[in-house]
C-alpha cells in the first residue's frame, strides 16, 4: 500500500515565543455549535454574546439570559464536547429538544462594551441616556431573530437573581418576538426587601457584592476581613458607614448610593420594577418564580405578582411559582435544604413539569395548547406540589397572648410582655460563630431557632399541640402593637413550625424550630417608608409588614410559634434605638439599650394574620 509522506516542520528556535493567541477547545467531534458574537445596540455599543445549540437543529426556539456573571463561563460549565455537559443543568431538557440557548454579558462587564451601572435604571428620571436593560434586551432579540436562520423567530427569556431582574426589564416595551418569560428570584426593589434593605434595615455585607461587581483591580475576594466570627467583625466596626470607611469602600459609587439613600426616596421608588410594570401592559406570558426560603430576593416575585394580578387585563398573563428552595435553588439539585428533606428533586420536577411545558407551548412552532396554573406551589410539611387559582388572602389572625401563648382565639384579657434590647449584644441570626457565606448563608433561614428561643431579649409565643393541620399559602402579615422606651427600634418576627420532641423516623428534626417566615421592620418608617421620624417613647404603634410568601402545612402534633426580637445580626445592621437622621452614620454613643413592650389582647391585640387555605 502506498504511503503519503508528511512534511516535517523545521525545529523551532529555542527563543521562539511560547505565547499563543488562542486555543479552540471545541473540537470537530462536539455535538453542538458554540458561537461567540458581538451584538450591536442602538447606541453603537456591542454586547458580548454566546449562542449554543445542538448541531442540525432547525425551526428552533431561542431562550435568552442576560447576565453580569460572565456569559463565557455560563456556556462552558465543563469543557466538554457534549452539549448537556457544556451548559448549566437547567438547560439540558431544552437543548436536547432543539432549543437555541443564548447567554449575554450585560453592558460594561466581561466582554461587553459600554459603562456598567449596577442594576441600571430604566430610561427616565434616574437615567438620562437612551439605553437600559429594556432597550438592550429588545436590540438583542431583534438581532437574534434576524440572524439565526435556524430559529423559528420566537424568544423566551429567563434567569435568576440579577438575571431575573434583566428578564423583567425585557418585559418593558418588549420586542414582538419575545413570547414568554420566566424571571426567577428577580431583584425588583432593593429597598423594600431585595438584596440591600428589608423594610429599611440594611444588609452591610452587600458591600462585598459591590466590590466584586464594580472594581476591576482588587475587587475579587471581598473585603480583607479574615475568617473570624462575622458577628464580631461587624459589631466592632460600628455603623454601616463606619464599616465602609474602615475598609475603604465608602467612595465606591455602588456603596455611596446606598449610604446616601437610607430611606425609600425617589432613588429607590423609580427603580422598583413592580411599580414600573404595573404602569404598562403585560403582553408577554410570564411565570414568576421564588424560593420559600430565598435568603436574598424574597420580595420581588410576590411584589410583581401582586402588582400585575391587581389589573384584570394582566391577570391572564401572569402566574407564580413558590418552591422549597433557597435563592436560585430552582436551578440546582432540590431534594433537600439544610436539614429539610423533600420528596425527590423538587427543582428538577418543576423544570420538567412546569418550566419546559410553559416554554414549549409559547415558543415552539405548532405547539400544544397552554395549560398553566396561575399558582404553582410546593406545600412543605406534606411535601406535595399544588396548583391553585390564586394565593390565599390573609384572613385568619394568630393572636399573641400572655404567658408565651399564641392562639387563633383572641385573648379574653389584655396585657404586655417586655424585653430589653441591647445593641451592644444583638441577637445573632444563626448560632455563633457566624459566616455570611457558603452553605451557612444558603440555609440560614431554615436554621433551628432553638438557639434564640429562651434568650431574655427574645419573646416566644406558641400554640398548643395542633390536633388538625393548618395550611397556609401566601404572605403572612404581621400586625405588631409595640412601644419602645427609645426613639427608634427594629422589630423582627419569626413564624415557626415547632416539631414534636420525639421523631424516631427523623431524629434530627425532633423538637426542631423551623423558621417558616422571618422578616424585619425598621420602626422609624411606621408613618411611611419615605418619611422616617422618631418614635415617641412609650407610645404604642401598629407595626405592619409582610413575611415572605410560602406554602406550608403545620401538621398535627406540631405547634406554631411566633418569636419577636429587635435585632437579627449581622444579617441586618443594628438600630441604635436613639434618634439619628441616618443610621448609616450612627456614632458609638448613639447606641443605647431600650425596653420593648409588646401588647396582647384588647384594642392593641398583636397578631400574625395567616393566609389559611380554607
Amino acid at each position: 500500500m502506498a504511503t503519503t509522506a508528511v512534511a516535517k516542520e523545521a525545529p523551532l528556535d529555542a527563543m521562539t515565543s511560547d505565547k499563543v493567541a488562542s486555543y479552540d477547545w471545541v473540537r470537530p467531534e462536539a455535538d453542538y455549535v458554540r458561537q461567540e458574537v458581538m451584538i450591536p445596540m442602538r447606541d453603537g455599543v456591542k454586547l458580548h454574546t454566546f449562542i449554543v445549540y445542538r448541531k442540525g437543529v432547525t425551526d428552533a426556539p431561542i431562550i435568552l439570559s442576560r447576565t453580569p456573571y460572565d456569559a463565557d463561563a455560563s456556556t462552558s460549565r465543563n469543557r466538554s464536547q457534549k452539549i448537556e455537559e457544556l451548559l448549566p443543568i437547567v438547560d439540558k431538557p431544552f437543548v436536547n429538544d432543539g432549543y437555541i440557548r443564548v447567554y449575554q454579558d450585560v453592558r460594561g462587564l466581561h466582554g461587553s462594551e459600554g459603562d456598567y451601572v449596577m442594576t441600571r435604571p430604566l430610561r427616565g428620571p434616574l437615567n438620562h441616556t437612551e439605553v437600559d436593560h429594556a432597550t438592550d434586551a429588545y436590540d438583542t432579540i431583534d438581532w437574534l431573530v434576524k440572524n439565526l436562520k435556524n430559529s423559528n423567530g420566537k424568544v423566551g427569556i429567563t434567569g435568576s437573581s440579577y438575571l431575573g431582574f434583566t428578564s423583567l426589564m425585557a418585559l418593558i416595551d418588549p420586542h414582538p418576538a419575545l413570547k414568554a418569560a420566566i424571571p426567577q428570584s428577580p431583584m425588583v426593589d432593593g429597598w423594600m426587601g431585595d438584596d440591600w434593605f428589608h423594610n429599611g434595615a440594611f444588609r452591610v455585607f452587600g458591600y462585598n457584592y459591590v466590590l466584586g461587581q464594580t472594581v476591576k483591580k482588587g475587587g475579587k475576594g471581598g473585603l480583607p476581613t479574615g475568617k473570624e466570627d462575622e458577628y464580631d467583625t461587624y459589631l466592632s466596626a460600628g455603623s454601616a458607614g463606619d464599616y465602609a470607611r474602615k475598609w475603604g469602600v465608602d467612595q465606591l459609587p455602588g456603596v455611596r448610593k446606598m449610604l446616601e439613600h437610607p430611606s425609600y426616596d425617589q432613588f429607590w421608588q423609580e427603580q422598583a420594577l413592580d411599580k414600573l410594570l404595573a404602569k404598562r401592559p403585560l403582553t408577554v406570558p410570564t411565570m414568576l418564580v421564588v424560593g420559600e426560603w430565598d435568603q436574598e430576593d424574597s420580595w420581588g416575585t410576590p411584589a410583581v405578582y401582586r402588582a400585575l394580578s391587581a389589573d384584570p387585563a394582566k391577570r391572564a398573563n401572569v402566574s407564580i411559582v413558590v418552591g422549597p428552595w433557597r435563592h436560585s435553588g430552582v436551578n440546582y439539585e432540590g431534594s433537600s435544604l439544610g436539614n429539610l428533606k423533600f420528596e425527590g428533586d423538587t427543582a428538577l420536577q418543576w423544570r420538567l413539569n412546569y418550566m419546559k411545558p410553559f416554554f414549549d407551548c409559547h415558543l415552539k412552532t405548532n405547539p400544544a395548547p397552554c395549560h398553566t396554573p396561575r399558582v404553582i406551589t410546593y406545600a412543605t410539611g406534606t411535601n406535595t406540589w399544588e396548583e391553585a387559582d390564586d394565593l390565599s388572602p390573609s384572613t385568619t389572625p394568630l393572636y399573641l397572648g400572655g404567658h408565651g401563648e399564641a392562639s387563633f382565639d383572641k385573648p379574653a384579657g389584655e396585657g404586655v410582655e417586655s424585653y430589653v434590647s441591647d445593641p451592644a449584644k444583638p441577637v445573632p441570626s444563626v448560632p455563633r460563630p457566624v459566616s455570611l457565606g457558603g452553605e451557612e448563608w444558603r440555609t440560614w433561614l431554615v436554621q433551628d431557632q432553638r438557639f434564640a428561643d429562651g434568650r431574655t431579649d427574645v419573646l416566644s409565643f406558641k400554640t398548643g399541640v395542633l390536633s388538625a393541620p393548618v395550611h397556609i399559602r401566601g404572605a403572612p402579615k404581621v400586625d405588631l402593637r409595640a412601644a419602645t422606651s427609645g426613639k427608634d427600634s427594629d422589630y423582627v418576627v419569626k413564624l415557626i413550625d415547632v416539631y414534636p420532641s420525639q421523631n424516631t423516623a427523623n431524629p434530627v428534626m425532633a423538637g426542631y424550630e423551623l423558621g417558616v417566615g422571618i422578616e424585619i421592620f425598621r420602626g422609624r418608617y411606621v408613618h411611611g417608608y419615605a418619611t422616617p421620624a422618631p418614635l415617641v417613647p412609650g407610645k404604642t404603634y401598629a407595626f405592619q409588614w409582610l413575611l415572605p410568601t410560602v406554602d406550608h402545612v403545620f401538621l398535627p402534633g406540631h405547634r406554631i410559634m411566633v418569636q419577636v426580637q429587635s435585632s437579627l445580626f449581622p444579617v441586618y445592621d443594628r438600630n441604635p434605638q436613639s434618634w439619628v437622621p441616618s443610621i448609616m452614620d450612627a456614632k458609638p454613643e448613639d447606641y443605647v439599650k431600650a425596653t420593648e413592650t409588646i401588647h396582647w389582647g384588647g384594642k392593641d391585640a398583636s397578631a400574625v394574620w395567616l393566609p389559611v387555605v380554607k
